[in-house]
Formats: C-alpha cells, structure tokens, sequence
C-alpha cells in the first residue's frame, strides 16, 4: 500500500489587519499548490474570520499560529493564540454586522 504524506504549514503572526489579507494569500497559495482548489474560498474565509477574532479578543497579545493541514482528503485549518479564554458561540441576531464568525465557521465547516 502507498500512503500519501501529511502536508503542513505554519505561518506565525501578529493578528492585524494587514496580515489577514496577507495569510489569505498563502492559504490560497499553499492550497492551489497542493491541487485543493476547490477548498479554497471555504478555508479562506474560516481563516479570515478565526484571524479578526484573534485581533478583536485576544489577550494579552494579538500573536498568533496558523497551522494548515492536508492529511489524506481532510483540510484542517487552525489558529491558536496565548489567550487562555475559549471563544464563545453567541446567539446573534441576524440583522447584526458582526459577532456571527464561529457560528459561520461552524456552517461551512465538517467539524
């Protein structure tokens, strides 16, 4: 049997706004590179949203790891930051401009 690898990337950061679009761009890149196109947008937009909460909520810094993973035909995409607190799922209404990013996370993601 031929196992393919575990591809992986990590890209360390301060959660800014400048940098969001910037790590979009290497997760974009690194996924067209491993032939996951199709994967890209939902990825890009879980990244983007995990990233804004960063910049938004976390304490005591904005420092942060994405780590992008492909292990056999599963995507995971990560980001951890030095905030100990766990980030909340809030009941939203839908009229409001922001607060919604786990809860869209959770829509496009299989788990």
């Amino acid at each position: 049997m031929i196992s393919q690898p575990s591809r992986h990337c990590t890209v360390e950061l301060q959660a800014l706004p400048s940098r969001i679009g910037q790590v979009r761009r290497i997760l974009s890149a690194q996924l067209r590179y491993w032939h996951q196109d199709p994967l890209i947008d939902r990825a890009a937009l879980g990244v983007t949203e995990l990233l804004t909460n960063v910049h938004r909520h976390a304490q005591p810094d904005k420092v942060c790891t994405v780590e992008i993973e492909l292990l056999l035909d599963r995507l995971t995409v990560s980001v951890h930051d030095h905030d100990p607190r766990l980030p909340e799922v809030q009941d939203v209404d839908p009229t409001a401009t922001c607060g919604r990013g786990l809860a869209m996370i959770a829509a496009v993601s299989e788990s």
